[in-house]
């Protein structure tokens, strides 16, 4: 891969992304795919002022052997330690930037249940020292690519050529070109158009119909607002990206308010593994079926993790031609297959999809109907036919997606 495309790659990230500030400290977790990307992005932290930046590496396939050979005793605990660095996250609030490069596969054949129970087990130890930053930090998901995931993204061609095939993708979606800074600040006035467009509307539900199944109606918070592209930190007022790549403008609905059935258009890559051809019927705001062709034991799983998991954290729209789903790629990863459709999100909602959301606490938030979960699973239900409507309280119907794209 040419290495000046590289090299912008890398400040867009540090610039656009996290967006680092003089004196800040940053936590960068990858894998040891691309070690000579991390060491580049290393230096643009520094050069951008970074005080301190931390590089946590993993390894699924050690990943995979923890899980295969640990008690469930000692995977559920949170040592000392852990706790002792997540409370250096609150007090000192460092960048979190993930470059991700996981392998769809590379936890197929672990056992669903132990996981789910560690993960369980080890959250309410954690949930305090997330509400505590929650807002308050910047972060970052960006991607590079593994090997393992390119040859499953592309398993026709070379190790080698699958890497770099993949590296294209990556940059292309993510606006790596002359200008990627000057391309994202295009990009997120755009997105801010859009948002602006649906919050002046003040829409009480939305309407999803597709011809594969798709006939279901969501509820909106009457305080609440749609967001897209970057976003403010509480009390600092910095501005990152959370995502790179995104196309998506989105709010959080409101709990209890979801009705009709939903079917996937994309696989799920969920803990190290796929769920393929799924749906999932909604009553009261809660999911009451599942169905997948592939790990539908994982699915029940998943919306079994705690009282929330059942219940949507999320509602993104996406046009179907949007630039990554125009590259005919399926990428099995949830941060690009995400941005190629629309999708939703079980679990976890946003508590700064609240107008003003800094008047209220993550309490008063959850009591306007911000859903609250352990997990946040974004999942793709956008097809080439789906129309959305969205309809105020007054009965006014507005069309917002027709033929799977944006009408507005």
């Amino acid at each position: 891969m040419n290495k000046e495309r590289l090299y912008k790659y890398a400040e867009l990230i540090v610039k656009v992304g996290v967006n680092v500030q003089n004196g800040q400290e940053v936590v960068v977790r990858c894998g040891l795919d691309q070690p000579e990307f991390v060491k580049i992005v290393v230096e643009e932290l520094y050069k951008a002022g970074a005080s301190k930046v931390k590089v946590e590496w993993s390894y699924m396939p050690i990943t995979k052997l923890h899980y295969n050979y640990r008690s469930l005793e000692t995977m559920s605990k949170v040592s000392e330690i852990e706790k002792a660095e997540w409370q250096e996250k609150v007090d000192i609030l460092p960048c979190l930037l993930w470059l991700d490069s996981d392998d769809p596969d590379g936890l197929e054949g672990t056992d669903n249940e132990k996981i789910s129970k560690a993960n369980q087990n080890r959250y309410p130890i954690i949930k305090s020292y997330k509400d505590a930053i929650e807002n308050k930090y910047q972060w970052c998901i960006a991607a590079v690519p593994g090997k393992e995931w390119a040859k499953k993204v592309f398993p026709a061609l070379s190790d080698e050529e699958a890497v770099e095939e993949l590296w294209i993708k990556i940059l292309d979606a993510s606006r790596v070109n002359e200008d990627p800074v000057d391309a994202w600040k295009k990009h997120n006035e755009q997105l801010s158009k859009r948002c602006k467009f649906l919050n002046d509307c003040n829409f009480d539900t939305l309407e999803y119909k597709s011809s594969n199944g798709t006939n279901f109606t969501v509820g909106l918070i009457e305080e609440g607002i749609f967001m897209g592209g970057g976003e403010y930190t509480l009390g600092s007022n910095i501005y990152f990206n959370p995502n790179i790549p995104t196309e998506e403008v989105f709010t959080t609905p409101k709990k209890g308010r979801a009705e009709g059935t939903v079917i996937s258009t994309i696989p799920l890559s969920y803990q190290g593994k796929l769920i393929e051809d799924f749906g999932m019927e909604f009553k009261n705001g809660k999911v009451t079926k599942v169905f997948a062709r592939t790990n539908q034991d994982l699915l029940e799983k998943m919306v079994s993790m705690d009282e929330g998991a059942a219940y949507l954290g999320e509602v993104a729209l996406i046009g179907y031609d949007s630039p990554i789903n125009n590259t005919g790629v399926l990428f099995y990863n949830t941060l690009f297959d995400e941005n190629a459709s629309c999708h939703l999100a079980l679990g976890r909602g946003f508590s700064n999809c609240l107008k003003d959301y800094e008047k209220y606490s993550l309490e008063e938030s959850q009591k306007l109907g911000i859903n609250n979960s352990m997990i946040h699973v974004d999942f793709m239900i956008g097809s080439k036919d789906m129309e959305i409507v969205g309809v105020k309280k007054d009965g006014t119907r507005i069309q917002i997606f027709k033929n799977g794209n944006w009408v507005i």
